[in-house]
Parts: C-alpha cells; sequence; structure tokens
C-alpha cells in the first residue's frame, strides 16, 4: 500500500474511534456530558501526541528504536519534583499550588536538566549521544532512588498525595491545565519545523549528518529541549507511561516502512490516538472501568520490548 492510503486509513480509523468516544451512550443529557468528554479526548489526543511525537525524535537521534525518553531519567526527575514540593513544604502545597504555576515550573525544570545533562557531556570532542545515554540512566536511576527515600520518610497520608502522580491515569486527567498544554504543543510544533528537515539526515548517524552539513551538536540540544517540552506535557496530564511511545513508534515503522520523518512522526501520533482512545473506550464500556489503560499499556508495551530485545539479539 502507498504511504498516503496507509495515512488516511490511519485518520479514518482515529476519527472513527473519537467518535464513538465521543457519541456512545451519550444519553438526553448531551449538553452536560459531550463537553467533558470532549475536554477528555483533547488531553488523551495531547498526551498521545506528545508521547508518540518526542519517542520518534530520541529514536532518531540515538538510532535506536529501543530507547525512549524516559531512557534520560526525565520521568523520573518529574516525579522527584512532586516528591520534594510534599516532603519540604507538604502536600497542601501541592494540592493548593496553582496549576498553571506547578506545570511551568515543572516544565522549566525539566527543560534545564536536559540542557545541562547536554552541555556537560558535550563539552569535550570525544562524547556522543551514547555517553549522554549511559549518563542519563545513572541520573534516571539517582531520581528514583532519592524520590524512594524521601518517600519513605514522609507522612503516609501525604505519600498518598504522591503516589497518584507516580502512576498514569486516564480517568483522572489534570484539565486545569489542558489549554495551556495545547497552546505549548502547538509552539513546539512550530519551533520544531526549524528542525525537521535535519532528521532523515540525523538517522544516517553523527558521521554522515556532519559530513552533510548539519551543525550536529547544535540541532541535538534543540531536540533535546522539545523532546523535555513533550515529556512534561504528557507527564503532567496523565503521568507517566513507560511503554506507549515505544509501542507506538515502532508500530509506526513496521506499518509505514519508511524513513521519512514527516510520515513517521503524523503515523506514530494518529496510532497513538487511536490505541489510547480506543482503549480508554474499552476501559469504561466493556471492562467497565475493572482495570485501567495504562495497566493495559504498559503489559502490551513491555511484552513487546521483550520481543524487540529477543528480535535485536537473533539479527
Amino acid at each position: 500500500m502507498k504511504l498516503k492510503f496507509k495515512m488516511t486509513m490511519l485518520a479514518i480509523l482515529s476519527v472513527t474511534v473519537i467518535s464513538l468516544f465521543l457519541f456512545t451512550e451519550i444519553g438526553p443529557h448531551w449538553d452536560y456530558v459531550l463537553p467533558r468528554r470532549l475536554n477528555k479526548i483533547l488531553a488523551i489526543v495531547i498526551t498521545g501526541g506528545a508521547i508518540a511525537f518526542s519517542t520518534i525524535i530520541f529514536m532518531t537521534i540515538t538510532n535506536n528504536r529501543i530507547l525512549t525518553p524516559s531512557i534520560i531519567g526525565l520521568d523520573s526527575l518529574y516525579l522527584l519534583i512532586q516528591t520534594i514540593i510534599v516532603f519540604v513544604f507538604g502536600s497542601t502545597t501541592l494540592t493548593m499550588m496553582d496549576q498553571h504555576a506547578h506545570f511551568l515550573l515543572s516544565v522549566g525544570l525539566m527543560i534545564v536538566f536536559a540542557g545541562l545533562l547536554f552541555r556537560i557531556l558535550f563539552r569535550g570532542e570525544g562524547n556522543n549521544i551514547y555517553f549522554l545515554l549511559l549518563v542519563g540512566i545513572i541520573f534516571g536511576t539517582f531520581f528514583e532512588s532519592l524520590s524512594s527515600f524521601m518517600q519513605v520518610l514522609i507522612d503516609p497520608n501525604e505519600f498518598l498525595i504522591v503516589q497518584d502522580r507516580m502512576f498514569a491515569s486516564f480517568n483522572n486527567i489534570n484539565t486545569d491545565i489542558l489549554y495551556l498544554t495545547i497552546g505549548l504543543f502547538l509552539i513546539v510544533g512550530l519551533y520544531f519545523k526549524r528542525f525537521a528537515r535535519f532528521l532523515d539526515t540525523l538517522s544516517l548517524g553523527r558521521d554522515h549528518a556532519i559530513n552533510l552539513g548539519i551543525h550536529y551538536d547544535h540541532v541535538i540540544k534543540q531536540l533535546l529541549v522539545i523532546i523535555a517540552i513533550l515529556v512534561s506535557i504528557a507527564t503532567a496530564l496523565v503521568g507517566p507511561i513507560t511503554f506507549l511511545g515505544l509501542l507506538v513508534a515502532n508500530v509506526a515503522h513496521e506499518f509505514l516502512k519508511t524513513y521519512r520523518h514527516s510520515y513517521l512522526i503524523a503515523g506514530s501520533i494518529l496510532i497513538s490516538i487511536i490505541a489510547l482512545v480506543g482503549g480508554q473506550w474499552m476501559v469504561e464500556r466493556v471492562f467497565t472501568f475493572s482495570t485501567t489503560l495504562s495497566v493495559i499499556v504498559n503489559f502490551v508495551g513491555g511484552i513487546y520490548f521483550i520481543y524487540l530485545l529477543l528480535r535485536e539479539r537473533q539479527t
């Protein structure tokens, strides 16, 4: 099948699942139900789009289809920020804090971390993206350990507040920052257009990209900032989702079978929307909230991750 036909199929399927979610059993009080479902759909679409978008970019700059942005500790940093706020100021501060200020604080700290990580590691000529990943794993483990240490010390009632931020929930989406995240997502998309033309070349590797005239370190630094913002958008809305990006990005690669990132990014976003909206509809209508979508995503994604590891080992 041609790429445009495949993209059309994905677009039609995504519109279908969104319509199914919006209008199934809407009842006579549609004027009350529909706006709330619409906000939920917008949040799911932004979350899925941000995760798919950031994962495709990250896989390109690392030249590895198994690695996701969580590998450099961005998700762990977000959880550490929530834990520190509760540990130092108490859970009341976290619950009473202005949601927009809290979101901007988290985004800012994650961008600063990504920038400092890149600046420190790429100061010398001998360092490369793999060294960044190695140190990122160490930082991620350190953030998780520090979070666990503080969570053990805080009051059990306050730990419940932190625990709500530790796991993704599509039934309790933070709609207070919905329109701020939509605006930020659009701004990031516009800023990304400056670097979109470099992705196809970056997928060839560092040496080829430099030989073809790309200012490699500058482009990678800007892309890491974009990834940090996208990860913070998704995490702030619903919480950390470990395997969603891995799943949708690899499905997009396998289904589209192209190196062109204009198709890969759009395709992975559509696949993510289909997976999240369709999965949430099944959770609500079929499983009647007996499970959560994040559990299903992480279960399927974990199995697919093991499959990818075994396939890489065989090749």
